[in-house]
């Protein structure tokens, strides 16, 4: 039997990048926090490290497409951002479409009750383990056809 594969999902952020990663059995994404930084080049390191810490063989960035599945200027950012961690780590780097993750996590959030200014702390780790789910919910799909 392999092992799972360990991975790490990222949506990044100008101000603060969430994380995630896949759990023991690569089924479920488990949010880990978010890296405070406003310099991409030092989010980027603290990414590749993190990466490397829990020994992942895959990083998953979001990407937000445009409603209409173009590119936009986030979308551009967030494939140079990945271009920087790249910069960093030997650790393969996948790009999932992340339009309406931030709308989702706030949603979970304010079904689950919590208020407004709580959100601030785990609102990007939220929207990283969304990000990360879909991902592994993607490889689960496409690996039964």
């Amino acid at each position: 039997m392999s092992k799972p594969l360990m991975i790490l999902g990222v949506d990044y952020g100008t101000a603060r990048t969430g994380l995630a990663r896949s759990d023991g059995l690569g089924l479920y994404a488990v949010g880990i926090g978010n890296i405070k930084s406003y310099d991409p080049e030092k989010a980027a390191i603290a990414v590749a490290e993190q990466a490397e810490a829990i020994s992942a063989d895959t990083i998953v960035i979001g990407r937000p497409l445009n409603m209409n599945g173009t590119v936009g200027e986030k979308s551009l950012a967030c494939e140079h951002f990945g271009e920087l961690v790249a910069s960093h780590t030997n650790i393969p780097i996948v790009f999932q479409d992340e339009r309406l993750s931030t709308v989702e996590a706030h949603r979970i959030l304010t079904d689950s009750g919590i208020k407004a200014k709580n959100r601030k702390n785990i609102i990007d780790s939220l929207a990283a383990e969304i990000i990360l789910q879909n991902y592994i919910d993607y490889i689960k799909n496409t690996s039964k056809q």
